[in-house]
């Protein structure tokens, strides 16, 4: 399964995940800067579903059903690699199971 870190988060948290995931950043692929629609639409070209981020906003401004995303936030107010370590377990047991198109905060 493949997931997309938004360029928000550390990038070395892509190295956390394990073998059964294909984390991907959006300074790797090119797309640093872009507006969050744009994003949208990229990942929807690419056949990505899954966007990790710290942006509680994006859900309220895009429509996440319309390009089939699934939004993970990350509620933290630390954004900082070690802060951010201990939800990766809990992001791997949510995408164990068929999740939808939508919004998704972890806390």
């Amino acid at each position: 399964m493949k997931l997309l870190l938004d360029e928000n988060l550390p990038k070395k948290l892509k190295y956390r995940f394990n073998k059964n995931y294909e984390v991907l950043t959006v300074p790797e692929m090119g797309w640093s800067g872009i507006k969050n629609g744009d994003l949208l639409v990229k990942m929807q070209s690419k056949n990505l579903r899954i966007l990790l981020s710290v942006d509680k906003n994006m859900s309220h401004q895009q429509n996440l059903e319309k390009h089939n995303i699934s939004l993970i936030v990350l509620n933290s107010n630390d954004t900082r690699y070690n802060a951010l370590l201990r939800f990766v377990p809990e992001i791997e047991e949510l995408l164990s199971k068929e999740i939808e198109s939508g919004l998704i905060i972890l806390d």
